[in-house]
């Protein structure tokens, strides 16, 4: 028997991979998948069975009928309440998570699940989100959880809100689900963190500049960048950051970051081989927005680097444009995390087995 869930604002999909496929979860067959952008719905078709649709949660609201579903995941929009979004206050894709909450009532599941940015778990959307539940009987319980902690090679920080339908579930379920690897490996029973090494350290050096087939090396594409980038690359060290390259080559370094002699030590950083990625975000390909340079070659990471750090198999397809399928990686879930979020739903939902 699988469980049967409704994917909304489902980007590529890896929270329903991880959640569906025999390698992860595999506990759950998908019956409908929702998401405004159609190269990622193209991605979430070729790697996830089920319906899926390219089109707003409200419209599909209004045009559709909402199957059935045991339960309902998924992550509105982030950007509303990222701290890299500069104009937080009154951005409208605050308010998504209501259409979420419309398909859990019309769906009649009795559990959801909520991913979004850490930042969520201090705002006010937050206690509008329970109130909401609350009112359509659901109890809930919110976290922010690192996913390194569930075998992701990235330090990426999520608020997991979990709601359970009080008339299905007499006690309270266990949440957040347990870690299953540890950053202090020797003072654990568990595995240690994954590391950049373990994900990308087999790949070549990239040769080609375009997406060209599938497999491995399909989207292990390297940027064409100018004498002036490659030398600012080599002005970088081991871990180092665009301050390094401030005290190394002065004459080539951004008049901005010159005058700016503080802020975050990411920006034009060296991932690191023997510890986690910092969080992938949708511009990896750009070291200027994050740490996101080689650990030694003088290049930024690739699409295949990106993505395996995301724990992505290289069999996972993606579909559309360069930027297009940045976008997807940087804004997915990790299957890995999504797995051990999958686990747990199933542990939920068992007793449930039992009384049909």
């Amino acid at each position: 028997m699988s469980w049967k869930l409704i994917d909304l604002f489902c980007g590529a999909g890896g929270m329903s991979y991880g959640f569906v496929d025999k390698a992860f979860c595999g506990a759950f067959e998908c019956v409908a998948a929702v998401d405004v952008d159609e190269a990622s719905i193209r991605t979430h078709s070729a790697n996830i069975p089920g319906p899926s649709f390219a089109m707003t949660v409200d419209d599909w609201l209004r045009d559709h009928e909402v199957p059935p579903a045991d339960v309902v995941i998924g992550g509105p929009p982030c950007q509303g309440f990222s701290l890299l979004n500069k104009n937080r206050t009154g951005d409208q894709r605050r308010a998504l998570w209501e259409p979420f909450l419309e398909v859990v009532e019309r769906s009649r599941a009795s559990v959801f699940v909520m991913e979004n940015v850490a930042e969520l778990y201090r705002s006010p959307e937050l206690a509008d989100i329970r109130k909401r539940a609350d009112e359509l009987g659901f109890d809930t319980d919110a976290e922010i959880l690192n996913t390194a902690d569930y075998g992701v090679a990235q330090t990426r920080k999520r608020t997991i809100v979990l709601g359970w339908h009080r008339k299905h579930f007499s006690s309270r379920p266990i949440f957040p689900p347990l870690p299953t690897h540890s950053d202090k490996a020797r003072h654990s029973n568990l595995p240690r963190w994954r590391t950049v090494r373990d994900e990308i350290d087999d790949l070549p050096p990239p040769i080609n500049t375009e997406i060209e087939g599938k497999g491995t090396l399909s989207l292990h594409i390297r940027r064409n960048p100018t004498d002036k980038s490659v030398a600012r690359y080599k002005a970088v060290p081991a871990g180092g950051n665009r301050f390094d390259l401030q005290r190394n080559a002065p004459e080539i370094t951004p008049a901005c970051w010159v005058r700016k002699t503080s802020g975050g030590t990411d920006l034009f950083g060296r991932l690191w081989w023997d510890r986690p990625s910092v969080t992938i975000r949708t511009e990896f390909f750009k070291p200027e927005k994050g740490r996101y340079l080689h650990p030694d070659q003088h290049r930024p990471i690739t699409h295949r680097e990106a993505a395996r750090i995301m724990g992505f198999p290289d069999e996972f397809e993606f579909c559309g444009s360069k930027v297009e399928i940045a976008r997807q990686i940087g804004n997915a879930v990790p299957p890995r995390f999504a797995a051990a979020l999958g686990d747990m739903v199933a542990g939920i939902l068992m007793p449930l087995k039992a009384t049909a």
